[in-house]
């Protein structure tokens, strides 16, 4: 049987569902720059993921099943970036100050949160020729960008 596994990091679109932060943080920042929210509660905001864009780790995975061999690769972008950083980036690019619409709330704190998550996906670089394409910041604003566009279902979502 071939089979790969791919430990792939933390990879966002604005496909990813309402419950994940990095959504939860986009869908907001469009909800306030329409006029249909005013805030939005968030956890720890020092948490570090290494983020990367759903559509590059597809990629990732698809090279994996080209090869000879099957093998284990990590799918990451050896980068990390705290959800502070993700939020002052979505609110930044719409033109709001996070300060003045973000509250923190320490019931939604991970009681066994990891502070911090980094991959190295050297060995998919060097094997498969694979890299990651979309920068965070990019992807930050494609995922605002997104739900700017999608008012309408943000004005269903928040009846």
């Amino acid at each position: 049987m071939f089979a790969c596994n791919g430990i792939l990091f933390n990879h966002e679109s604005p496909r990813r569902g309402f419950e994940f932060v990095t959504r939860k943080i986009t869908s907001a920042v469009a909800a306030i720059k329409l006029g249909l929210g005013k805030g939005v509660e968030l956890g720890n905001l020092e948490a570090k993921r290494d983020w990367g864009y759903a559509e590059d780790y597809v990629k990732g995975m698809w090279l994996m099943l080209q090869q000879d061999e099957p093998d284990d690769y990590v799918i990451a972008t050896n980068e990390t970036h705290s959800v502070r950083e993700f939020v002052e980036h979505a609110f930044a690019y719409a033109d709001l100050d996070w300060k003045n619409y973000v509250s923190l709330d320490e019931r939604l704190y991970r009681p066994s949160d990891v502070t911090l998550l980094k991959g190295d996906y050297s060995k998919a670089r060097n094997k498969l020729g694979w890299e990651p394409k979309a920068k965070f910041e990019e992807l930050v604003k494609m995922m605002v960008d997104a739900d700017l566009k999608n008012g309408d279902m943000l004005r269903r979502l928040r009846k």
